[in-house]
């Protein structure tokens, strides 16, 4: 393989982070963060009340409790991590086996990339500020859903066409089935991670060995 294309919930980094410090500390700081910052969230908040009418905030709080992957809602959760981060609050968790995994392959010259429902900048955030340190160096591309729904194949294949690789050459972990079926979809190969030991293809990312075409 000549890339790797990863998720990160459930793949590189916890579920629980995400849903009980990310996800929490986004919905209780969000009305004052939109106070504070009007410039900043204005564009935000005309789209979201473009797609459903009403007081913006209060979908956004909605959004959030039904862990929507509307694009404005990762935005602004991105811009409020990031004072999170900022502060201290909370650091990026990545699992062990995915930290060793990723360098281990940029040393050995795998171009590395993110697939996210979570904005491009809180991707950045979220290994820039990991408990395993700056891990962004590591990473030649991010995206997410503004490339298009990460269950539809073409969103991989427009990330392919993106980094310049064929969709063969590109290997793509996640824990979602979805994901997988989508990412075969487009040519590219694909392994399902279940880090409870079940289903999956795998469940860390030690068992792709010492390179990912041994996987």
């Amino acid at each position: 393989m000549k890339a790797i294309l990863t998720d990160i919930e459930g793949t590189t980094s916890s579920i629980a982070f995400v849903a009980e410090v990310l996800f929490p500390y986004a919905r209780a700081h969000l009305a004052d963060y939109v106070a504070a910052h009007p410039a900043e969230t204005a564009p935000i908040l005309a789209e979201v009340a473009v797609t459903e009418p009403g007081d913006p905030v209060a979908t956004l709080l909605r959004w959030i409790d039904e862990d929507r992957k509307a694009t404005p809602l990762k935005a602004l959760q991105g811009m409020i991590w990031a004072d999170g981060y900022a502060s201290g609050a909370f650091r990026g968790h990545i699992y062990p086996d995915a930290v060793a995994g990723l360098q281990r392959w940029h040393a050995a010259g795998i171009a590395l990339y993110v697939f996210s429902s979570g904005s491009v900048p809180a991707q950045k955030l979220l290994f820039g500020h990991s408990d395993a340190g700056d891990l962004t160096p590591l990473f030649s591309g991010y995206f997410d859903t503004t490339t298009g729904p990460k269950r539809e194949a073409a969103s991989y294949a427009k990330i392919a066409e993106a980094i310049g690789i064929a969709p063969a050459d590109v290997l793509f972990l996640s824990d979602t089935p979805e994901e997988i079926a989508a990412a075969h979809g487009a040519g590219m190969a694909a392994r399902l991670i279940d880090r409870a030991g079940g289903a999956g293809d795998i469940a860390s990312f030690n068992d792709l060995a010492n390179s990912p075409i041994e996987a």
